[in-house]
């Protein structure tokens, strides 16, 4: 017998990426898209759902894994849409009407953040843990969170970027994010170093002021989470961390700091490096992370009583 067929849409703030396989190790195609207006984005992600349809055979479920916030509860009215979106244009958008009406098939939907954590205890550098934590540092800044095994969600899933943390001494800068100003995302996302140094984050060198000020405030966010859920894990990707381990060491250096030995890091995890560490999947973990939701869908299904759609 051969693996059920996945299709995961991975949404992200400039990008999207739609995935079709099973695992790491079977991706029998990969598209990348831009997320520009969300009639023009979700028309196209759509159109690649029905060529691989064509092209392969009805699929045997769907992950959708979308930047936030969204309404996660099948309860309610406004279910699968996007919630107070900082993206303009994005406010409210329907992305489950728009990208699984009348597909028919399970369906995981989460946001992106959540399912690259779920990838990463599948099949990354989570693997063998219970709890852990994946954090993304990027366009936003978002916590996928992992305890006894399972994503946290209460009445919706977590927004643990946007905490307000203790600023390095004698910075005064307002921040960047537009609900709250100073909170991590405010501080520590790509927009928030490009404002706050007047050029992209990607311009910047390793020395320029922002990242230590940046680090800072990450560290801030790993304090947390420490105290918070006790990960045994915690990684750190996104298009700003990836590729800069002094961004990370500094960010583990302020949490090391922060967290001023009142929990034994050694033995939560065998010390702050092993701690806070980069992910294994490295960008694949979000495309990853929406063929998994399929999986868990398509799983879900089997389970008497277990809804259509299906949160990670």
């Amino acid at each position: 017998m051969t693996s059920p067929l996945y299709a995961g849409l991975e949404l992200g703030g400039t990008k999207c990426i739609c995935t079709l396989g099973t695992g790491p190790a079977d991706v029998r195609d990969q598209r990348r898209l831009p997320t520009t207006t969300p009639a023009e984005t979700l028309a196209a992600l759509r159109a690649v759902l029905e060529e691989w349809g064509a092209r392969h055979g009805r699929l045997a479920a769907l992950g959708i894994a979308s930047f936030g916030p969204l309404d996660l509860d099948p309860r309610s009215p406004t279910y699968g849409r996007v919630l107070a979106s900082a993206k303009p244009g994005w406010l409210n958008v329907d992305l489950l009407g728009a990208l699984a009406a009348g597909l028919d098939v399970p369906l995981g939907f989460d946001t992106d953040v959540n399912a690259a954590a779920l990838a990463e205890g599948r099949w990354g550098a989570a693997r063998g843990f219970d709890d852990y934590a994946y954090v993304t540092v990027g366009t936003g800044i978002g916590v996928g969170l992992v305890t006894g095994g399972r994503l946290v969600h209460g009445g919706s899933h977590t927004e643990l970027g946007h905490v307000r943390v203790g600023r390095h001494p004698g910075d005064a800068w307002p921040g960047n994010c537009p609900y709250h100003g100073d909170c991590v995302e405010g501080l520590a996302s790509g927009p928030a170093l490009a404002a706050r140094a007047g050029r992209p984050a990607a311009e910047l060198g390793p020395g320029d002021p922002a990242w230590a000020l940046a680090a800072h405030a990450l560290g801030g966010l790993l304090h947390t989470l420490v105290f918070a859920t006790a990960p045994r894990r915690i990684l750190v990707g996104g298009g700003v961390a990836t590729g800069r381990p002094a961004f990370l060491a500094a960010a583990r250096r302020a949490m090391a700091a922060s967290v001023a030995g009142f929990v034994d890091l050694d033995r939560l995890a065998g010390g702050s490096e092993a701690l806070v560490a980069p992910p294994a999947l490295g960008d694949q973990a979000g495309p990853l992370g929406a063929i998994a939701l399929a999986a868990d869908a398509l799983a879900a299904r089997s389970t008497a009583g277990a809804p259509r759609h299906a949160r990670g």
